[in-house]
């Protein structure tokens, strides 16, 4: 009973991390990643990015292999700190598009 009740707290405390679209969440960055198949590495992108302090929340979409990084207010990181951390964690970046109050901008 003790393990049935620590999984569950551990479940609804883990943030958001999604197999759906991330249209309703409201993020700064979209990354397009290659090799993304299945909740565990949806649960390893989310423990990587949940370590960083410039990082509010991630949610992955394994449909359209898109990680959406929410930024805390003020902060940045920047693309080769993204890349580096996601292909450190075994994936490949294909795109990264930035979204700011006026335009999207793809590097």
């Amino acid at each position: 009973m003790k393990y049935l009740l620590t999984a569950l707290s551990a479940i609804i405390l883990i943030p958001s991390v999604t197999n759906a679209g991330h249209a309703d969440f409201n993020h700064d960055i979209d990354v397009n990643v290659n090799g993304l198949v299945c909740d565990f590495c949806a649960r390893a992108l989310e423990k990587v990015f949940g370590t960083r302090e410039e990082v509010n929340a991630i949610s992955v979409d394994l449909n359209n292999h898109l990680v959406a990084i929410d930024l805390k207010e003020g902060a940045n990181i920047d693309d080769e700190e993204i890349t580096k951390l996601i292909t450190d964690s075994g994936y490949n970046v294909v795109d990264i598009t930035r979204h700011n109050e006026n335009t999207d901008q793809k590097l």
